[in-house]
């Protein structure tokens, strides 16, 4: 016997069921009713105790349907005309009067149950299209936040499971080996497939159909299949599950798959709910790819200009500094061959040699400030304090950071600092200066605190926008509290990646 067999004679069974049920109910109801017209028929007139019945007929109609309610109808018909309408003579079975009150009751059992039953229908249908609006609102919104995309994958799951009324819904993300990974999970039961967990496509299930066929798949029984998922779905009850394919920039991302343990169908119309939260699925995966890549472009630029700033600095270094330092000597060698008696040309080339003296130290500088070479020799923790000690403001350094920390990290950081210490002294007015470096929980951070005039703002110059823009190339996030007369304080945050010892 098949699968399909199993699954049809299974729903019959459970069709069967519920009729039975409804009928029992409605003999149940219409023998209660029929029992207070009978306390009430000599206070009332038979007309009134007809009346009665509707209130059998109209939840039987609500809750079973149309049909039941029109059987319900004629069976509360027969019960009055036989109890309550005795019949004139031995030849007429019902007088005209109750026969016509018998024919408006029952046509009005009949219009009145099925008004019911379908504005029960419409507003079962209402109210579930109100909970998929209301749902697809609620992760929109996340959406357009931009929050990480496992917590809009784990909104999503949610929200489908709920909005299907299933036991398990679940996410998957498909490999470039040919497994899936699970990265959300919805359950009203324990499962053993949890998110993170890598699973092998062997067997029957809607991961495995939607990517042979990228469009929505039903499955009716796991029943006799092979490989985890159909095990797990077997352990756990499930008896049917459909899913739908997550496609993002243009190509087969994922799967969401919604399962129960009922032996009810899904409705017809759930591959289109559950299609609609994976668009907005899609779009997340979307809006975080091209996030990634914008801060991988803006990382590369950084890179880049780091590089080219140590090439300079290696060039001023091993070209014109080197030249005047030739020079300065090549001077001061004229300058012990000329007689003391010729203290003017003695003048002139000490002149010469301290211009080049000085120049000399503003090359150094500048080199300094372009990419100082012992920032790439010895690291962060040396770099700072040699910073510090060239400040003309008092500077409370206090480093905890130990050994060398990524390249990227560490030119961004220094660069933090110059920055906070440059702007402290050119445009605060600063006499004291804090700055506080530590790494705790893969975390690099840095506050830089003065004493000065505030007023800072990141929209105000160049070097405050360019150190922003540095900081969350590299991942990291800054912050700046610059109250007019109360002082700076500079915030900065690296997500921190130590290099393998």
């Amino acid at each position: 016997m098949s699968n399909e067999t199993m699954v049809q004679r299974r729903r019959t069974g459970e069709l069967m069921r519920r009729r039975s049920s409804g009928a029992l109910a409605a003999v149940v109801a219409v023998a209660a009713v029929t029992g207070i017209a009978l306390l009430l028929e000599p206070h009332v007139d038979s007309v009134s105790l007809l009346m009665l019945y509707l209130v059998v007929v109209l939840p039987v109609a609500v809750i079973w349907g149309t049909a039941l309610a029109v059987g319900t109808s004629l069976l509360s018909v027969v019960v009055y005309a036989t109890l309550f309408a005795p019949p004139p003579s031995g030849l007429q079975l019902i007088d005209a009067q109750n026969a016509v009150a018998l024919g408006v009751f029952l046509i009005t059992a009949v219009v009145v149950g099925t008004l019911a039953s379908r504005l029960q229908r419409t507003a079962l249908i209402s109210e579930r299209l109100t909970d998929e609006q209301s749902a697809l609102r609620r992760v929109a919104t996340l959406v357009a936040q931009s929050v990480s995309p496992p917590e809009v994958f784990e909104a999503v799951t949610r929200e489908v499971g709920l909005l299907c009324d299933a036991d398990l819904a679940r996410m998957e993300r498909y490999e470039v080996d040919g497994t899936v990974t699970g990265v959300a999970a919805w359950t009203r039961v324990p499962v053993h497939l949890a998110v993170g967990t890598k699973i092998e496509l062997d067997g029957l299930s809607v991961a495995r159909e939607v990517r042979v066929t990228g469009a929505p798949v039903r499955l009716a029984s796991f029943a006799g299949e092979t490989g985890a998922i159909a095990r797990e779905a077997r352990s756990l009850g499930i008896r049917s599950s459909v899913g739908c394919p997550i496609v993002a920039s243009g190509r087969l991302w994922g799967v969401i798959a919604a399962s129960t343990k009922s032996a009810e169908r899904f409705p017809d119309n759930t591959e289109a709910q559950i299609a609609s939260f994976t668009e907005l699925v899609a779009t997340a995966i979307e809006n975080a790819e091209a996030r990634a890549e914008l801060q991988a472009s803006r990382a590369r630029i950084v890179a880049t200009a780091d590089r080219t700033r140590r090439r300079i600095e290696r060039d001023l270094h091993d070209g014109a500094q080197q030249q005047l330092v030739s020079l300065s000597l090549q001077v001061r060698a004229v300058q012990a061959l000329i007689p003391d008696e010729s203290l003017e040309a003695r003048g002139e080339l000490d002149r010469i040699a301290d211009g080049l003296s000085d120049a000399l130290d503003e090359l150094r500088e500048m080199a300094r400030g372009i990419h100082p070479a012992l920032l790439a020799e010895l690291g962060l923790v040396p770099a700072l304090k040699a910073l510090a000690r060239r400040s003309p403001q008092t500077i409370n350094l206090d480093v905890r950071a130990d050994g060398r920390l990524p390249e990227p990290i560490e030119v961004g950081a220094y660069y933090v600092v110059a920055e906070a210490l440059t702007n402290a002294a050119k445009h605060a007015q600063a006499t004291a200066i804090t700055v506080v470096v530590e790494t705790r929980a893969d975390v690099l951070r840095i506050v830089v605190h003065d004493d000065g005039a505030g007023g800072a703002d990141f929209a105000r110059g160049t070097g405050l926008a360019g150190l922003k823009d540095r900081v969350e190339a590299l991942g990291g996030r800054i912050f700046l509290h610059s109250p007019p007369a109360d002082g700076t304080t500079l915030r900065a945050e690296f997500p921190l990646v130590r290099q393998a010892s």
